[in-house]
């Protein structure tokens, strides 16, 4: 198979103590297997690096130079409000304002998240040659800074939420402990990515909250399923570019788990992610503009599924991005549908 051969962790392998007995098979270049889990990946220069050194182990802390994962949870909260505001035919302001509000909340969130999931795991990080370059892990701020920039963070994300009707604030404040026990999750289960996906698409029920002062559950319910089922597609190849770090230090994984059978897997929970999101369009009668982004979704996904060699890291990065665009696309649908509603209004 292209050169590829089979990995297999025998009982005498030497783990952490979080490692379980036997772990998921999984196919591994050579390269990968040289590449040993004691060096690290060089660091790439980004804008960060030309700011003041006492703030960049904080912005580093929130991978506010890697906007891709504040994308991922804002998108979810822009299909709702969008779809919510076409239902109820609202005028454009009430999307702008809240696209506006949510985006920044999805930032600050999202920062939040991060320093949440280093602070658990400043150990495991050290174990992973992809992360072991992160501040708390190098050492280049202390835990005790960490809590005290995660208490600023979570002033701030509160401040975004109290714009929100009272419905909102408590739901939205409801979504905190899946986010906080998510980085708990690799220990115990091979479905991080599953917790993920109930955190990082809460916005798909929160946003329709937010513009109605209640769920529609109904249409709801189908969207945050299919943005759940994409975040299974998307961080699963994501973890795929540390899978053999991941089995030396006892990290759990859908990567490790789907294995050999991840395209085939990550295939069917695409369609999930397509058919679930379209009945939730269906629901919510969106006509042709909604379907035309939700296609192009689709074929973004399957170029995706189709280009990425999961044991390529850089592929992985690259697919992992890629599944950026299916949130867009989608968006970018409702967005047409609403404004196409608003012209003939």
């Amino acid at each position: 198979m292209r050169g590829r051969y089979l990995t297999r962790l025998h009982s005498n392998t030497r783990c952490s103590p979080f490692t379980t007995r036997s772990w998921p098979q999984f196919n591994v270049r050579p390269s990968q297997t040289r590449s040993s889990t004691s060096s690290s990946i060089p660091a790439t220069k980004t804008w960060v690096d030309r700011l003041p050194p006492q703030v960049r182990p904080y912005l580093y802390l929130t991978r506010i130079d890697k906007p891709i994962g504040t994308l991922l949870l804002f998108y979810p909260c822009a299909w709702s409000i969008t779809m919510a505001s076409y239902a109820l035919e609202l005028p454009f302001t009430t999307p702008l304002t809240y696209v506006s509000l949510f985006g920044l909340g999805a930032l600050v969130m999202r920062g939040a998240g991060c320093t949440v999931n280093d602070m658990w795991d400043k150990n495991l990080d050290k174990a992973v040659a992809r992360t072991r370059e992160r501040p708390l892990a190098r050492g280049d701020i202390t835990y005790g800074q960490a809590v005290v920039f995660l208490g600023a963070q979570l002033t701030a994300g509160l401040g975004v939420l109290t714009q929100l009707n009272w419905y909102s604030i408590l739901l939205g404040a409801s979504s905190l402990s899946v986010v906080t026990i998510y980085p708990l999750m690799k220990r115990v289960t091979y479905w991080p990515q599953g917790v993920l996906g109930l955190a990082f698409n809460w916005g798909a029920l929160l946003g329709w909250s937010a513009v109605a002062g209640s769920v529609n559950w109904a249409v709801c319910l189908p969207l945050y399923a299919g943005g759940i089922c994409w975040t299974l597609v998307y961080d699963s190849i994501y973890a795929h570019q540390d899978k053999l770090d991941d089995v030396h230090a006892g990290i759990r994984s859908t990567a490790l788990l789907f294995g050999d059978h991840s395209r085939p897997i990550l295939s069917c929970l695409s369609v999930s992610t397509i058919s679930l999101i379209s009945y939730a369009g269906y629901l919510n009668g969106h006509g042709s503009p909604f379907y035309l982004g939700v296609g192009a979704a689709t074929v973004q996904l399957a170029r995706v599924l189709y280009q990425t060699d999961f044991d390529i890291r850089h592929s992985c990065w690259k697919g992992f991005v890629g599944c950026g665009w299916v949130g867009f696309w989608i968006w970018i649908g409702a967005l047409g549908d609403y404004a196409l509603l608003m012209y003939v209004s």
